[in-house]
C-alpha cells in the first residue's frame, strides 16, 4: 500500500501541488496525511505521526521531496531508520530510497543536509528581518492588555488590600499573571515592595 505525506510550513500555503504530485505517484487521496502550518524542524507533527502509524511491512511511504518529511538530517535519518526497521520503503518523489545502497545513502544524506541548510537560512533571514524592523521601530511586540490608567487603578486596588489578585483579574478580564506583572512593574518603577 502507498501512504502519502505532505506538509506546508505556514497556514497561507497550499497543499494542492503536493497532493497532486502524490496522486501522480499512485497514492490514493484517502491515504494522504497532511500537516498544515507546521515546520519540518519540529518532529512532533500529527499528520506525520498518522502516516508513520498507517504504514506496515511491505508498504511505501511517499513524499514529494525529502524536505517535506524533515528539515534536519538527524530527523530524516531517524524517520528513514524507523521505516527500514518496520520493513517500509521510502519513496522520495518517485525514487525509492535504499538504505543498503551506498550511493542511495549518500544522496539521502546530501538531500537531508540541503533541507537542513535551507531551514537554517530561513531562520537567519527571519532573525535579520526582525532585527532590522526593531531598529526601525516597527517591531513593538504585543499590545498591552491594559491601558496605563487601568494598570494604575489595578495596582491601587491591590495595595488597598480589599481584593485578591484573582478578583482583580476577573474585574479587568485578564489573567492573574497580567495582574502580577502590573504589580511588579509598579514596584520596580516606584522602588516600592509589595
Amino acid at each position: 500500500m502507498l501512504i502519502g505525506y505532505a506538509r506546508v510550513s505556514t497556514a497561507d500555503q497550499d497543499l494542492t501541488a503536493q497532493r497532486d504530485a502524490l496522486a501522480g505517484l499512485g497514492v490514493a487521496a484517502g491515504n494522504i496525511h497532511v500537516d498544515h502550518g507546521l515546520t519540518g524542524t519540529n518532529r512532533s507533527r500529527p499528520g506525520l505521526d498518522k502516516a508513520l502509524a498507517a504504514v506496515r511491512a511491505g508498504d511505501t511511504l511517499v513524499v514529494t521531496k525529502l524536505d517535506r518529511l524533515a528539515r534536519s538530517l538527524p530527523d530524516a535519518r531517524d524517520i528513514a531508520d524507523e521505516l527500514t526497521a518496520k520493513g517500509v520503503a521510502l519513496n522520495l518523489g518517485g525514487a525509492i530510497y535504499d538504505p543498503a545502497d551506498p550511493v542511495g545513502r549518500l544522496l539521502f544524506n546530501v538531500l537531508g543536509m540541503v533541507a537542513e541548510f535551507e531551514a537554517d537560512l530561513i531562520r537567519a533571514r527571519t532573525r535579520e528581518g526582525m532585527a532590522v524592523a526593531k531598529t526601525k521601530g516597527r517591531l513593538k511586540g504585543k499590545k498591552p492588555k491594559l491601558t496605563a490608567k487601568q494598570e494604575a487603578a489595578l495596582v491601587a486596588m491591590h495595595h488597598d488590600g480589599r481584593h485578591t489578585s484573582g478578583e482583580i483579574a476577573e474585574m479587568y478580564n485578564v489573567s492573574r499573571a497580567t495582574v502580577y506583572r502590573a504589580i511588579e512593574r509598579a514596584r520596580l518603577s516606584d522602588g516600592r515592595s509589595s
